[in-house]
C-alpha cells in the first residue's frame, strides 16, 4: 500500500523545522545543534505517520479523536522532557 500522504507529512515537518533554524539567525535565545534537529525531525515525523495511521486504520470518530489527543499528549511529554535539560 502506497502512502499517498507522505510527501505532505514530510513538507510539513520540514516547514515546521524551518522555524528555529530561521529563529537562530536572529536571536541567540535559539542554539540548536544537528542532534536537536534530528530528535525533532523524528519526533515530528513519528507523529505525522502515527496520525495518517489512524486516518487509515480507525473508522470510529470519537476513537480517532482519542486516539489523536494520545498521540499529542505523548509528543508533548516527550519534547518537554527533552527540553528541559536545555541552558
Amino acid at each position: 500500500m502506497k502512502n499517498k500522504n507522505l510527501p505532505l507529512i514530510i513538507s510539513v515537518v520540514t516547514i515546521l523545522l524551518f522555524i528555529p533554524l530561521i529563529a537562530m539567525q536572529f536571536t541567540n535565545e535559539v542554539n540548536w545543534g544537528i542532534l536537536d534537529f534530528i530528535v525533532s525531525a523524528i519526533l515530528l515525523l513519528s507523529t505525522g505517520l502515527a496520525f495518517n495511521f489512524v486516518i487509515q486504520k480507525v473508522k470510529n470518530t470519537k476513537l480517532k479523536i482519542a486516539i489523536y489527543l494520545a498521540i499529542l499528549a505523548v509528543l508533548l511529554l516527550i519534547w518537554t522532557e527533552l527540553a528541559v535539560g536545555i541552558s
